[in-house]
């Protein structure tokens, strides 16, 4: 995850208004934007008000809020769309904390995966930190709030059959983070990405036979059609892409906290399954990229 979204909330800005489609010679500039923006991305790193523009006007990002006021430290839990770099759901996230005007520096954790290949430093500068529980009680202590993904690359390589469904792999650490810290989960979740290319396997068999979730921990490695990559196994999800338009919806849900006696197994299953019914009925009747 890049782009400056990453940083602490002193750089951030107005939400501003949703853009709809508008001509197919501004939709052309769109595509323009976009890539340059992903070199830029690749190259040096992108502003963050570039990058939530491009999905609030490419992406014709919508977001309905639940949650509107914070005013302690709380844990961020949002599914994946697609992808490491590229991932348009963290951009949609970065556009939740706009229009929340989070008045606190907040901390991205990231896939240990950028630290692997080198890119650790990168990401790091830019607000991430490594998944891990050590960093997200620093985080806390130092009073942020935190974003995870519990999916990781299980969630966020999904095939085109469970675009809509959310995906933790039965990892439960983010509720016991919860828990021992005493901070409340705000879920946020995101519709739409998933059809911004077409992924047809998530490879996970083939990454097992390949033993990267020994070596890189990585559990999938999927096969999928894009541009300009056509045809492709695994790379694309390094690699910077170009999403087709699809519409992206993105909820903030009700503010929750662990209930008495609710050990982290319950309390992982229960935000999942309410992000998953909210999931459900954004997608109910989804008519794919358009919304």
């Amino acid at each position: 995850m890049v782009g400056r979204c990453l940083l602490g909330t002193s750089g951030w800005k107005g939400a501003g208004e949703v853009l709809e489609h508008e001509s197919d010679s501004r939709h052309g500039a769109d595509v323009e934007q976009l890539a340059d923006a992903l070199l830029n991305v690749v190259e040096d790193g992108v502003e963050h008000e570039s990058a939530v523009d491009f999905v609030r006007r490419y992406n014709r990002l919508e977001i309905d809020l639940e949650t509107t006021t914070l005013t302690e430290p709380v844990l961020f839990v949002a599914n994946h769309g697609f992808g490491g770099i590229v991932d348009l759901n963290v951009l949609a996230v970065c556009a939740v904390l706009e229009e929340l005007a989070v008045d606190r520096p907040v901390t991205f954790l990231t896939h240990q995966l950028a630290w692997t290949l080198g890119v650790g430093p990168l990401v790091e500068h830019l607000g991430a930190r490594p998944a891990s529980r050590e960093s997200a009680h620093q985080a806390f202590a130092s009073g942020h709030h935190v974003v995870v993904f519990p999916g990781g690359d299980l969630d966020a390589a999904k095939s085109w059959s469970d675009r809509n469904h959310i995906m933790f792999g039965g990892r439960t650490g983010f509720a016991r983070l919860a828990i021992e810290e005493r901070v409340p989960i705000v879920p946020i979740v995101t519709a739409g990405a998933g059809e911004s290319l077409l992924v047809l396997t998530s490879g996970d068999r083939l990454a097992r036979a390949l033993r990267l979730d020994k070596l890189l921990r990585v559990k999938a490695l999927p096969t999928s059609i894009s541009l300009p990559w056509g045809v492709n196994v695994g790379a694309v999800g390094m690699l910077p892409y170009l999403p087709l338009p699809t519409k992206l919806q993105t909820r903030v849900l009700a503010t929750t906290t662990a209930q008495p006696g609710e050990d982290a197994d319950a309390y992982c299953e229960r935000i999942r399954a309410a992000m998953q019914d909210a999931l459900t009925e954004m997608t109910g009747h989804r008519r794919p990229l358009l919304g």
